[in-house]
């Protein structure tokens, strides 16, 4: 092991994981703690060391919420946070900040402690449109942090290729500056299991189809359950589906599920042995995003053998093989979705070649090893071009 020393800066940790940047998060900084010191702060209360892994959690300014707009609070308390994380002495060698939440963490603390920044980018503000729904003139505020930490990183990683063609796009960033390195997955973890478990407990008999994600206009949620009319009537779909943006999309989407007896919402975060028997048992793992740097999902889903039908867009282009270990279809279309996902569900034969492409895929692109290595090279030349 080195002895360089990082200090990253995320929203998501666990206990706390909602979406697939905390789950990269996760994963990343297991790994990296085998090469290098790992000093993590994120948002929360946890404290703990383990080896070279030290984490902890911070929360933000109980005043923000004082006469405060709600929506306006959700990009404040973040702000808040950012600022409390950096209060603390930062003797590291690189900054390393995942998501517009600790944009203004790493901004602030390079400026404070002259170190190099690197930020991950798993999703851009300018592409999210809707979260406008979400944060009324907060997402200004949001796009503006996001914008402010790309601009003054050293460094800035990109997901996908496609990931890195939309920041070129939406910032004025040379291209160089820019570094893909994928996600990945744990392949011991995330393997087909045959348990039964989870299914009773949810109530889960017979054939089923399954979604995973946040309650959100990007995941496409609403047009899955649209497209349930075209499935047939003995298929479940399940939906692993909570963390809603917006009461309104999570009122749409109550409204919308109570027109079909055969969908089984299952409206909270599952254990990871849970979610990993209902990828390796489902008959199709559908992801109808509208938009997705890179749609970790879908490699969960593959590593448990389950074919994929997933919409054609950003970094699930790069995941998903058409015709190989899925189907890519048009993004919002209700009815291409289940035209795709029937021709599954009427051909096993098919359904068990995509499934064994996608785990072999999984195999040789995607293991976090690789990924925790990447990015230390990664930081290895960042920090010997900052000192030049």
């Amino acid at each position: 092991m080195d002895n360089l020393k990082v200090t990253i800066f995320t929203n998501e940790y666990p206990p706390n994981i909602y979406g697939g940047a905390g789950v990269h998060v996760d994963y990343l900084t297991k790994e990296l703690s085998k090469l290098m010191e790992v000093d993590v702060r994120c948002f929360g209360d946890q404290n703990y060391t383990e080896n070279n892994l030290r984490v902890r959690g911070y929360k933000e300014w109980d005043k923000l919420k004082e006469n405060s707009d709600a929506r306006y609070q959700k990009v404040l308390g973040p702000f808040s946070i950012d600022l409390a994380m950096i209060k603390d002495e930062i003797d590291s060698d690189i900054l390393h900040c995942h998501t517009w939440y600790t944009f203004m963490a790493g901004f602030l603390a390079k400026k404070l402690y002259d170190k190099p920044l690197v930020v991950t980018i798993h999703s851009l503000e300018p592409l999210r449109l809707w979260k406008e729904e979400q944060l009324g003139n907060g997402y200004k505020l949001s796009s503006w942090m996001e914008k402010t930490g790309i601009e003054a990183a050293d460094r800035v990683i990109a997901v996908s290729k496609g990931s890195k063609e939309d920041i070129l796009k939406c910032y004025d960033i040379p291209e160089e500056k820019i570094e893909v390195i994928y996600n990945g997955i744990d392949l011991n973890q995330y393997q087909k299991t045959d348990e039964n478990v989870a299914r009773k407990k949810y109530g889960i008999e017979g054939k089923y189809i399954l979604f995973v994600g946040r309650i959100s206009r990007q995941k496409g949620i609403t047009h899955l359950i649209d497209a349930v009319k075209y499935l047939p009537k003995d298929i479940k779909v399940v939906l692993c589906a909570s963390s809603p943006d917006t009461q309104e999309v999570l009122e749409e989407v109550e409204q919308k599920v109570k027109g079909h007896d055969n969908i089984i919402w299952i409206n909270k975060m599952l254990e990871k042995d849970e979610i990993i028997e209902l990828y390796s048992n489902a008959e199709v793992f559908a992801c109808p995003s509208v938009y997705e740097p890179f749609g970790i999902i879908n490699l969960e889903a593959m590593a448990c053998k389950t074919p994929v039908v997933a919409s054609a867009t950003g970094g699930i282009k790069e995941v998903v093989i058409h015709d190989e270990t899925g189907f890519l279809v048009e993004p919002g279309s209700p009815e291409e979705l289940a035209k795709y996902i029937n021709i599954l569900l009427n051909n096993k034969e098919l359904a068990i070649k995509f499934g064994e492409n996608g785990r072999r895929r999984v195999e040789e692109m995607f293991s976090w090893e690789s990924i925790a290595q990447k990015t230390y090279d990664m930081y290895k030349d960042v920090i010997d071009k900052y000192k030049k």
